[in-house]
């Protein structure tokens, strides 16, 4: 269970790097990004590639950066850069 925390938070600051959405975001929502993007990547791109805690990290990654940039869409969060 801590180690999925832990494995859904770097997730959730890998997107939040890559859009560029860190540093709004806070490490409960890192942790929830990580983990909901996980479910969604996998749902939408299936289990493949290299897994830690039952979530295989790059279809994780990609889910939450989706995840991410629509969530940032809707609540209207711009980019500090």
């Amino acid at each position: 269970m801590i180690w999925s925390l832990i494995v859904g938070a770097v997730i959730g600051a890998i997107a939040g790097a890559i859009t560029n959405r860190g540093e709004s975001m806070g490490w409960i929502s890192n942790i929830i990004a990580g983990l909901v993007g996980s479910a969604i990547g996998q749902w939408l791109l299936g289990h493949w590639g290299p897994s830690l805690a039952g979530m295989a990290l790059i279809p994780s990654i990609i889910g939450a950066v989706i995840l991410v940039l629509v969530v940032s869409y809707l609540f209207g969060i711009r980019s500090r850069g």
